[in-house]
């Protein structure tokens, strides 16, 4: 890249950055230090307002970057991320957002524990949580890295490393000092953002064909060098058995994990009601619907355009499609309005990038605090001091993200992202299901149903090609891959419930009908509801 694209980006980005951490200061002047304040914002956004956020939110990395890239590789395949990752949103709509708002007051185990031993149900789905977040917050610092690679021209990993420690830097401070409030006016910013910068680059693409999505298709399928091959299923997920079954268990990781996500079910308690909630989830599902049919046209755009081979060459996992493409349609590298368009675009990524992280580590940090810390803990502590510790647990986990991203950089971010939602569906879903829907469940069975899906979960993606085995492993140079599939969904998520039935039918511990029976009408009415 030249330098008027690094330095134009880098304008952008820092103007960014300015205003999301002007909102940060001024927010932290305003909040009173609760843990409700830090946690849930006061419960004080509309519908509108929360619905752009979760739109905010769930329009990450793997969104703009990754799937687009995908799509730009391995055409059909490629879209079924996309496919995966809205529909998803029907089973938050109908099974999951009310429920989830009616019982709960900050976090999942809040579910869960209303009608368990609180002790041990904090401790597993706050673990749990921590984990799925950490994974997810890799996909954005491998999203930043591949950007920055770009930006400046992949001057070597120096750049990317720097580039993911500050972006891990700015996500403490904004989680930090500014809690849920600040979090979630950066990420609304971020929506309308990333929004504009979709919809500016989808006319331009059909501006490009004259508005026929017939000859965008054909072209794309020509340049591909897999001709028809490329608009059909099979070119990433058909070539064998092992192929097909890695694609359901991606299938059932991406329609089954969003309900499990920890920063989505967070967003929940930041609105005064459960209608507002399911409210929210309506705003959502409209504005990332419209999102991913634009990402769809930006990802088949990108192999017309700019060519699979040339976004290969910039990035391997695709992570480049969007910015190349941007440069292509705003006239190439040498042009004012390809500098221009690239700038744009680069700086959107880094702050749809820079939004999400705020978001997961706001809801990693309360998973510290509020189950983690306050269940070892004999005596609960108030809730100022609670806050303190999710503040300090922000800085932990930040570098744990940090330093797995570094060690990531060269895997696609939707990919990755797919691993953090299979682990969702394998150990969050179960028991967040069976709790709400299962009168008979009990604490083992909570227990069992959360480790059940976590460990074998982990334990198949450590012995995947995802790890090792492969050139593009994370280990190539070593060998220990005994499950062939590169998402462990297939496996991971029946065992989740499986292990919950288990537990609980081999519990001696006698349901507590009157728990249930509270949680739920609270769970179905609101009443009694924080």
């Amino acid at each position: 890249m030249t330098d008027r694209h690094q330095t134009l980006a880098l304008v952008l980005f820092s103007a960014f950055v300015a205003v999301t951490l002007g909102i940060t200061t001024w927010v932290s002047r305003k909040r009173h230090g609760s843990a409700e304040e830090f946690y849930a914002g006061g419960r004080l956004f509309s519908p509108m307002e929360n619905g752009l956020a979760i739109a905010g939110d769930y329009m990450s990395a793997a969104s703009f970057l990754g799937v687009a890239g995908l799509i730009a590789l391995f055409g059909y395949d490629g879209l079924l991320y996309g496919v995966g990752f809205l529909v998803a949103w029907l089973v938050v709509l109908f099974l999951v957002a009310e429920l989830v708002r009616n019982c709960g007051r900050f976090t999942l185990a809040d579910v869960v524990a209303a009608r368990m031993s609180e002790r041990p149900v904090r401790i597993a789905a706050g673990t749990s949580s921590v984990t799925v977040s950490v994974l997810y917050l890799v996909a954005q610092m491998v999203g930043a890295g591949s950007l920055v690679a770009l930006l400046l021209g992949r001057t070597g990993g120096a750049a990317q490393a720097w580039t993911v420690i500050g972006v891990g830097a700015l996500m403490v401070i904004y989680v930090s000092f500014g809690g849920m409030r600040a979090t979630t006016w950066i990420q609304i910013v971020k929506a309308v953002l990333l929004l504009a910068g979709t919809i500016a680059l989808t006319v331009l693409v059909l501006v490009r064909f004259h508005g026929d999505l017939d000859r965008l298709l054909l072209t794309a399928a020509e340049r591909s060098g897999h001709g028809d091959a490329f608009l059909a299923p099979g070119l990433k997920y058909g070539r064998d058995w092992t192929a097909r079954f890695d694609f359901i268990s991606l299938g059932l990781a991406l329609v089954l994990g969003t309900a499990g996500l920890p920063h989505i079910l967070s967003r929940f308690y930041t609105v005064p009601t459960a209608r507002a909630a399911r409210r929210s989830v309506v705003w959502s599902i409209g504005l990332i619907g419209g999102f991913y049919l634009m990402v769809i046209i930006l990802g088949f755009g990108a192999a017309a355009i700019v060519g699979p081979e040339a976004v290969r060459n910039s990035n391997e996992a695709g992570n480049t499609a969007v910015p190349l493409l941007a440069l292509d349609l705003g006239g190439g590298a040498d042009s004012t309005g390809g500098t221009v368009l690239f700038a744009i675009v680069a700086a959107v990524a880094f702050a749809t990038i820079l939004a999400v992280v705020a978001g997961i580590t706001l809801a990693s940090s309360a998973s510290v605090a509020h189950d983690l810390y306050a269940s070892l803990r004999r005596k609960r502590g108030a809730p100022r001091s609670e806050v303190a510790v999710a503040r300090v647990a922000a800085v932990g986990i930040g570098l744990v993200a940090i330093a797995l991203g570094l060690l990531a950089r060269d895997l696609n971010v939707a990919f990755l992202v797919g691993l953090a939602f299979a682990v969702a569906a394998s150990a969050n879903l179960p028991v967040l299901l069976y709790s709400l829907f299962w009168r008979g469940f009990t604490t083992r069975g909570a227990v069992w149903a959360v480790y059940g899906g976590l460990i074998p979960a982990l334990c198949l993606v450590l012995l995947s090609p995802v790890v090792s085995g492969g050139p593009g492993s994370l280990f190539p140079g070593v060998d220990f891959q005994y499950f062939p599939l590169q998402n462990p969904g297939i496996v991971s998520i029946p065992l989740g419930f499986l292990a919950g039935w288990l537990g609980t039918v081999t519990s001696t511990e006698v349901p507590d009908e009157a728990k249930h029976a509270e949680t739920e009408v609270r769970s179905l009415t609101g009443a009694g509801a924080v």
